[in-house]
């Protein structure tokens, strides 16, 4: 990809999926500092590493072709969550990955919104295959994936833990 790549927005339901923006920051940076971001290797104390967080999502775009996108409300714009396409150097392939801000637990956002993004995946970038990385302790995260269909398929090391990798079904099953 070069620097003309522009970050799609979908609208699904009540949801936006946006480009992240300056503003997100706030709500951003009150996951990353909770106890909520554990699943995600926090938590982190400091605004500066939310902000660079945040810039790395929007720039995945650019270095890959695709990334996450903020969830937001569609009425309000308000930041919900981070859901979408992650492929950090050290993955093993890429994955539809999910974060839902406390405020916006419990109301189906994450499974929409991963929805959304595993449709641009495959009907978009034409993708035959896809995972969710999944802390095995990670419950909701666990019945998210089974949600969507994926079966397990192996693991991998991650910071302290060991990860579960969910396949997600292919395109025609999904």
């Amino acid at each position: 990809m070069n620097d003309t790549t522009v970050i799609p927005r979908i609208e699904t339901g009540d949801l936006v999926l946006r480009a992240p923006q300056a503003t997100d920051l706030d709500a951003h940076a009150a996951f990353r500092a909770s106890d909520r971001s554990r699943a995600v290797g926090g938590p982190w104390q400091d605004r500066a590493s939310a902000w660079l967080h945040l810039c790395s999502a929007a720039g995945q775009w650019v270095l890959r072709g695709y990334g996450r996108w903020i969830v937001a409300d569609r009425t309000t714009d308000a930041p919900l969550g981070l859901v979408g396409l992650h492929h950090p150097d050290d993955w093993p392939e890429p994955e539809i990955g999910w974060t839902v801000y406390a405020h916006a637990e419990g109301r189906g956002i994450a499974f929409a919104a991963a929805q959304a993004a595993r449709a641009y995946a495959y009907d978009r970038l034409g993708w035959r295959t896809v995972i969710s990385a999944v802390a095995p302790d990670n419950a909701r995260s666990m019945a998210l994936a089974n949600r969507m269909g994926c079966t397990p398929d192996g693991s991998f090391p991650f910071e302290d833990e060991v990860l579960t990798i969910m396949r997600h079904p292919a395109p025609e099953a999904a």
